[in-house]
């Protein structure tokens, strides 16, 4: 376990000499992070609390972002928002790389009519625009924190799948493969015990660029007022009530979007860093 920990400590150590630049956004990743975590703390306001005597109000001392339409702190907004769109992130990213490995996975190590199949499936995934595919299925389903997950997790799902799916047919060639094969291990066995763990670092990075496009997707379903129900915090819904405005003030948009871009462009740069790093013809490159 010692040894384990001292191997993690030590590449993080080097990940973070070899790349700063890239560290940088994986520390403002992880601060972001903390504060979706930490909102009942770290907000000064309940997102909830309306201030009566302050509606529209510019940015001061009481109130970091200002105020909106009627009277809510924006800032306890944002960062409650930020809770609401990495737990979207999360759960769905989570459950469309789970399905998706599994299914390239399978569909590349069997082969044949199985992969001839899943394959079909997933041009047909891919074909479909990812937001307006998830659109359509939060309508059918009635708009909520779930049915978001579920259709967001849906569109993850053949861009994963296609991924592992190209690792695990030059993975399968291996001669440890037929090894294992000869040895007379079962199909379940080697893709679980040898395929699996060379997906891995595929998988990772996969994860972090996958947030990245989840939080874009969730702001534009809220925007789009299908997302997640008011009146909990969301970055899009936030952006959509700017734009209900007839003249939206600057800080109505100014706190959403700069935190939707600082969101999207750390967990992808981040991502962009662990790709370089986890990959054998890249490592030992400085970016």
């Amino acid at each position: 376990m010692r040894d384990i920990l001292y191997s993690i400590v030590g590449a993080v150590r080097e990940f973070i000499l070899t790349r700063p630049w890239h560290s940088f956004w994986g520390f403002v990743a992880f601060v972001i992070i903390l504060l979706g975590v930490f909102a009942p703390i770290i907000a000064p306001y309940d997102p909830l609390w309306v201030d009566f005597h302050n509606f529209k109000g510019a940015p001061d001392r009481d109130h970091w972002f200002g105020t909106d339409n009627i009277g809510r702190d924006l800032a306890s907004r944002i960062i409650y928002g930020a809770r609401s769109s990495l737990i979207v992130a999360a759960c769905a990213v989570t459950i469309g790389t789970l399905i998706g490995v599994i299914w390239g996975i399978v569909s590349g190590y069997l082969g044949g009519k199985v992969d001839l199949i899943a394959e079909r499936f997933v041009e047909i995934l891919m074909a479909l625009p990812g937001l307006i595919f998830a659109y359509m299925l939060v309508i059918v389903l009635g708009p909520s924190m779930w049915t978001v997950i579920f259709a967001l997790s849906v569109t993850r799902i053949p861009t994963v799948a296609r991924t592992v799916r190209s690792v695990v047919l030059v993975v399968k060639q291996s001669m440890y493969i037929e090894a294992a094969r000869a040895i007379g291990a079962s199909q379940f066995r080697i893709m679980w015990r040898h395929v699996l763990p060379q997906c891995v670092a595929v998988v990772i990075v996969l994860i972090t660029i996958n947030i990245g496009g989840i939080i874009i997707a969730e702001a534009s379903l809220s925007y789009l007022g299908v997302g997640i129900n008011p009146p909990t915090p969301s970055w899009g819904k936030m952006l959509a009530e700017a734009g209900e405005q007839l003249y939206p003030l600057w800080w109505f948009v100014a706190a959403p979007g700069v935190f939707i871009t600082l969101t999207v462009l750390a967990f992808n740069l981040f991502g962009d860093g662990l790709r370089d790093a986890l990959d054998p013809r890249l490592r030992g490159t400085e970016r």
